[in-house]
């Protein structure tokens, strides 16, 4: 007979219970992802996602000593560069089912909200990049080869939950364009046909799909590249309350019967009394369409001299409940930063096509997910970069797990073997041996084994 080989792709003990409250592969078979022959999807997708915290990216773990334990790379590249399978389905149902969990832990009274924004998705060595387009970064000014992700994320100030998002193209800056022979019912072919359309129009698939899956939220959070009136007011009739930046931009406000740009508005605003001296005025205004919003100045935190202007649709919050929510917004910023550091996002596969890149996408988002909800439920003071590498840790026992588990079990077939007196000591002996353990190495035992 041939000894069966261990896999390795097994989850950290920290993080098992989560992947199965969550019940992530139930979610991946609700998607459809189907595989006629050969390693399963499930049993893929486990092995990627716990790639991660190997601290190691596919060739060196093949090229490894482990590298016979693990399939070939054709399969996981195939699973990885399929067009049909529905990867923004899975994501949203996962994470509709987190917030679904998170929610009962919150008080009703706490606001909750969606955010959006984009992040540079960066590809400068890649030539042969499907869909590959040259942008400009506006944090530093200068251009890169890639792709925008615009990213939709749940939030209530505590945890933070990523939802949807699009790798967004360009028609005009383009250098590749679309691979051929792609078939048009597929969903990868619906997601490049996205690629090239505009954020607002994005955005506004992104919340219907979000509603539909019964996500709430009270209000839409946007830094000043997306609060323009158009999208303000589609968000508004899907009935959700906007708060965001405002760019000192052609904008007008209506105050009065006059259209005032946003400087003569801060001139026109009376001031607001108070002891915090960082908000300098408020004003009740509407924008051109004849939206009625309320537009708070307040002090740059670096430029003293200078303000910036935030926006709400709903009237009713004070100045200091609109920054207090607003400051909500800064949970997708350390998200990018995560995803990109920790988690490896744009650097863990290289793959040229589309497909590969919504897939590969998609499982960092799962993963940090399952970091959430960790982090959640948490009770010490831990971070997500904390509680990341404790994950890498556990990872690195495997082998020894698996060692410890082998001896067990070849006790107790030398148990089974000696005669009635002999295996009864044999397992006396064993009992005591495993009751003598740490608790941490005990719960990598089962407590079945150890029964005579």
């Amino acid at each position: 007979m041939i000894n069966q080989t261990t896999p390795f792709d097994q989850l950290p003990q920290e993080i098992k219970p989560a992947f199965q409250e969550l019940k992530v592969l139930k979610h991946l078979n609700a998607a459809g992802f189907r595989k006629k022959f050969g390693f399963t999807c499930a049993w893929l997708f486990r092995l990627v996602f716990v790639l991660m915290f190997h601290q190691k990216n596919w060739f060196r773990l093949l090229e490894s000593n482990k590298g016979e334990t693990f399939p070939g790379k054709d399969a996981v590249y195939r699973f990885l560069n399929h067009g049909g399978y529905a990867w923004r389905r899975f994501l949203l149902s996962l994470s509709s089912e987190t917030i679904a969990r998170i929610e009962p832990l919150t008080s009703s009274n706490r606001e909750t909200a969606l955010i959006f924004d984009d992040s540079m998705y960066a590809r400068n060595r890649s030539k042969a990049v499907e869909m590959l387009a040259r942008f400009k970064d506006h944090a530093t000014g200068a251009f890169y080869r890639g792709f925008r992700m615009l990213t939709m994320g749940w939030s209530d100030g505590h945890s933070f939950v990523p939802m949807d998002f699009a790798l967004l193209s360009s028609a005009k800056s383009g250098i590749n364009g679309m691979a051929d022979g792609i078939d048009k019912r597929s969903h990868g072919y619906k997601r490049r046909q996205e690629a090239f359309c505009t954020a607002p129009q994005v955005i506004a698939a992104m919340l219907d799909r979000a509603l539909e899956a019964g996500v709430s939220a009270s209000y839409a959070l946007m830094d000043s590249w997306f609060t323009h009136a158009p999208l303000i007011q589609a968000i508004i009739r899907r009935g959700l309350h906007v708060i965001g930046m405002v760019k000192n931009d052609n904008k007008r406000y209506l105050v009065n019967g006059k259209r005032l740009s946003l400087k003569e508005l801060y001139a026109a605003s009376p001031r607001v009394e108070g002891k915090n001296r960082n908000i300098l005025r408020l004003i009740r205004t509407s924008l051109a369409p004849g939206i009625p919003v309320v537009v708070v100045f307040v002090r740059h935190r670096s430029r003293k001299n200078e303000w910036l202007a935030l926006l709400s649709t709903d009237l009713g919050l004070t100045a200091q409940d609109i920054i207090r929510i607003y400051r909500m917004r800064w949970d997708i910023e350390v998200f990018f930063k995560c995803a990109k550091s920790l988690l490896r996002l744009q650097n863990e596969f290289q793959g040229r096509s589309y497909d590969m890149l919504v897939s590969h996408t998609t499982i960092v988002f799962s993963r940090y997910i399952l970091l959430a909800w960790q982090h959640r439920q948490s009770t010490d003071a831990r971070s997500l970069g904390g509680l990341f590498y404790l994950l890498c840790d556990e990872v690195g026992a495997v082998d020894w797990v698996a060692a410890l588990q082998q001896l067990v079990d070849l006790i107790r077939e030398v148990a089974a073997k000696a005669g009635k007196k002999l295996s009864v000591f044999i397992q006396r002996q064993l009992k005591e041996w495993i009751a003598a353990l740490p608790n941490y190495i005990k719960a990598y035992l089962p407590i079945s084994c150890c029964e005579s």
